[in-house]
């Protein structure tokens, strides 16, 4: 459930690029320094983006410096200095990445060798952050019990992880919560969920794993057929998470200059959904090209 929060790069501003990559590694030293060395290879910009969210919403500017690490340790890099949000944001990641490799290993029996390098780090970090792993490992919880039943109603199946992201960020935010900034996490979490469903639903059909939408719209053979025959709910289904998710931003209360968090909510997750969406359709071209 890594990776679909992207930036729609040909209207990123050159000062939010920077940014964006800053409080990445910023995100990545705290992990060291909170949960490990070896728990940064788990390290996602999906988190370096709660990190903008967060400290803009907190009101917490951030101070970005010229520095070395062990990955560039010739060339300087422009990182985030270190400070309570940035390692919650790291506690956030390596909890994430570990239960995403618990649910991977109960899946398709995979990963046990990435949960032995993360295991030390979650225990560090359950160590300081303990509210954040709780979040995490209940909220999975309750989204294995629904996927092993067989859910067949969207809203439904994807509530727990939209839960988990609203209960982090409400976490995070303390006394910053709003109804705004819990709506935008929430329907954050339910596209973060769905895209991940679509763009997984031939591998899923493949190896025998739950997916929503098999479930909810009659078990099509592949994703391709699921789009030709069910199309016109698939895109509404997103088309409304969308709307919510903008009016929601539109909504929260910015302390400062949140152009990065606009081009990727308000821009890179609907880029993303049509390039999902393109690629399925793409798919018997793509074998025939492959074929040939």
């Amino acid at each position: 459930m890594f990776g679909y929060l992207k930036p729609d790069l040909p209207y990123l501003y050159l000062k939010d690029d920077t940014l964006y990559k800053a409080l990445y590694c910023g995100v990545c030293k705290s992990i060291g320094r909170v949960c490990g060395q070896r728990a940064r290879i788990g390290l996602s910009y999906d988190v370096a983006f709660l990190s903008a969210v967060i400290h803009n919403l907190s009101g917490v500017d951030v101070t970005i410096k010229k520095e070395r690490c062990v990955a560039h340790p010739v060339i300087s890099r422009s990182m985030a200095s270190r400070d309570e949000i940035t390692d919650e944001c790291a506690a956030v990641n390596v909890a994430l990445a570990y239960y995403k490799v618990k649910d991977d290993i109960i899946d398709e029996g995979r990963g046990k060798l990435k949960l032995f390098l993360f295991k030390k780090g979650q225990k560090r970090g359950y160590k300081r952050f303990n509210a954040i792993s709780d979040i995490v490992e209940k909220r999975f919880d309750e989204l294995r019990a629904l996927e092993k039943n067989g859910e067949n109603r969207i809203d439904a199946i994807c509530d727990p992880f939209s839960l988990m992201l609203k209960d982090l960020g409400a976490l995070l935010l303390g006394e910053n919560e709003s109804d705004d900034t819990d709506d935008m996490f929430y329907f954050l979490g339910k596209w973060i969920y769905l895209i991940d469903a679509l763009d997984d639903y031939d591998k899923d059909l493949k190896r025998g794993n739950y997916n929503p939408f098999y479930y909810a719209y009659g078990k099509q053979p592949s994703a391709k057929k699921l789009l030709e025959n069910c199309g016109k709910d698939v895109t509404f289904v997103f088309a409304d998470i969308f709307s919510k998710l903008c009016a929601a931003v539109s909504a929260c209360k910015w302390k400062f200059n949140h152009d990065l968090i606009n081009n990727i909510l308000t821009r890179g997750v609907q880029s993303v959904t049509v390039k999902v969406i393109d690629k399925i359709n793409n798919t018997d071209k793509k074998n025939r090209g492959e074929e040939k």
